[in-house]
């Protein structure tokens, strides 16, 4: 495949990333972009992951409706040479199971479960935003025969990692307001390039109300609005920065912090933004924790970076205390959590909250339904809590 091809392939992957697409529809026109320069065996497994956590929101791939259990427990299994989330906080961002096993894949279990899938060769790669927050995971496979993945497909996802992130972000924010999960789900605003209200979901009007110098009855936006809708249209009137999420955080009238969020919007050849407004929250986990487990306020980040994969060195760094005091706090995590390490935590956690998202998830899609991003907040017990390895 030539250079100027994979040239474009970015650069239509990256204007993909700014049409607003849902994100079953963004996955498979991506996928559709790929298949030509980086040939592949079926269709790529797309990922969602929740940024607070790194754990799996959604699963995507045309011939499997349904991501296999055992297959999803084995994303917990330490024991092999990598697993996605391995993959997808690692510094590099990518890795194959040829370069995990020097080239010899059939010592890995996961190798061996993809070939009775009829693939040989896995590439992972996470896709992680210009801001440095992790939205997904892409999976590609070979069957055996194939030539390997190289140094050219290696250098073409990564180029194109941040904007398939972003229209995942992008699809994610825009699906959740369009279809309310709760009382405080984000509302939506869709403007115009020359700032006229185009569109704006049911309730929308409860958190514009709130912000300052705006008046939603008398058609007068507030400025903080209009300013991250004008970051959001600029992105669209340069190719290589489409997609982005503008951001800004405001003190709302009521005394709470409301997040705005801007996307630019291409198509047909016209230029909008649509301006997400959300109640400013923690991390989705971390009130659940707290409602299941009566962790503190501390336990409870130390719980979301171990999620995370953060090691007690580096929580100690983050939270800036000592190493001994974040083992007694895991010690109270794990006697509070029922469960006797981290990688015990990290399954119970996950099977608790976020399998049942991806479930929920799978079930949209064919009822063309938004994916959701985040944990499910229904909290499930799942017999045996080391059953995930």
């Amino acid at each position: 495949m030539t250079t100027r091809a994979r040239e474009r392939a970015k650069d239509r992957i990256v204007e993909l990333s700014g049409r607003g697409h849902d994100l079953v529809t963004f996955w498979r026109e991506a996928t559709s972009v790929l298949r030509p320069v980086i040939p592949h065996y079926m269709s790529p497994c797309w990922f969602t992951l929740d940024p607070a956590s790194l754990l799996i929101t959604s699963h995507f791939q045309e011939e499997i409706a349904e991501f296999p259990p055992d297959l999803l427990a084995a994303e917990f299994d330490d024991g092999d040479v990598y697993n996605l989330f391995d993959v997808a906080r690692s510094e590099r961002g990518w890795n194959t199971l040829h370069d995990a096993t020097d080239g010899d894949p059939s010592r890995s279990a996961r190798w061996q479960a993809n070939m009775q899938m009829g693939g040989d060769q896995e590439f992972l790669t996470s896709l992680r935003s210009k801001t440095g927050e992790i939205w997904g995971v892409l999976g590609l496979y070979r069957e055996p025969g194939q030539p390997r993945f190289d140094r050219d497909d290696v250098d073409l996802l990564q180029a194109v990692a941040p904007a398939l992130a972003a229209g995942a972000r992008n699809g994610l924010l825009i699906g959740e307001a369009q279809d309310p999960e709760g009382p405080r789900s984000p509302g939506l605003l869709v403007l115009t390039d020359d700032w006229s209200v185009e569109s704006a979901t049911p309730g929308v009007e409860r958190w514009i109300a709130q912000l300052p110098d705006g008046d939603w009855d008398e058609g007068r936006l507030p400025s903080s609005v209009m300013s991250v809708g004008a970051r959001a249209m600029r992105t669209a009137q340069h190719p290589d920065a489409a997609g982005e999420v503008a951001f800004a955080r405001v003190l709302a009238q009521s005394g709470t912090w409301l997040v705005l969020h801007g996307a630019s919007l291409v198509a047909d050849g016209r230029r909008r933004a649509a301006v997400i407004v959300e109640p400013a929250h923690p991390a989705r986990i971390v009130p659940l924790l707290m409602s299941a487990y009566g962790l503190t306020d501390r336990e409870q980040e130390v719980t979301r970076l171990v999620l995370a994969g953060d090691s007690t060195a580096q929580i100690a760094a983050t939270l800036v205390v000592s190493p001994h005091t974040i083992q007694e706090h895991l010690k109270n995590i794990f006697e509070k959590t029922g469960v006797r390490s981290r990688r015990d935590l990290v399954s119970k956690v996950f099977f608790s909250w976020y399998e049942p998202r991806i479930r929920d998830n799978e079930s949209r899609v064919p009822a063309e339904l938004p994916l959701r991003g985040g944990p499910l907040a229904t909290h499930r017990t799942e017999p045996g809590v080391g059953s995930a390895g």
